[in-house]
């Protein structure tokens, strides 16, 4: 076989590779290792907002997706106790909440200075190019 022959030949390679990912990646059911999204209002938040300083323990806003990881986990570790919604999380508690429906919920929130948090929950992605642009964006994320 002559080295042109050869060439042409890891070339459709590559690309039946690369174009059988894709293809995996846009129909290829997606599925998580928990359910659960954790965020911890660290020990001390309290102390370090009443000493005046700006503490952001945790975005104004939290994007989930139905089915993956739909389940909202606050805890909290700090001394004092906090607010999410109308809860009350004790010191050393933790609050699931899950999300059953696609939509943008708005909560009051004692661990943000503004006093809000946005929790956005996305429904799950359906096959084709929303599944392949949702797997880009939480493979960048992880980076």
């Amino acid at each position: 076989m002559s080295a042109r022959r050869i060439a042409w030949w890891a070339v459709g390679l590559l690309v039946t590779v690369l174009l059988g990912g894709l293809a995996w990646a846009a129909l290829a059911p997606v599925r998580a290792d928990t359910r659960d999204a954790l965020f911890v209002i660290p020990k001390g938040t309290w102390a370090r907002r009443m000493a005046g300083n700006k503490v952001e323990i945790l975005p104004d806003r939290i994007d989930l997706t139905l089915g993956l990881d739909d389940i909202l986990l606050l805890r909290n570790d700090d001394e004092v106790p906090q607010q999410f919604g109308p809860v009350v999380i004790m010191p050393g508690q933790s609050f699931r909440l899950p999300f059953e429906v696609a939509s943008t919920y708005s909560f009051a929130c004692s661990a943000h200075a503004s006093g809000q948090m946005t929790v956005v929950v996305a429904p799950t992605p359906p096959p084709g190019w929303p599944r392949l642009q949702w797997r880009w964006r939480h493979w960048r994320a992880r980076e």
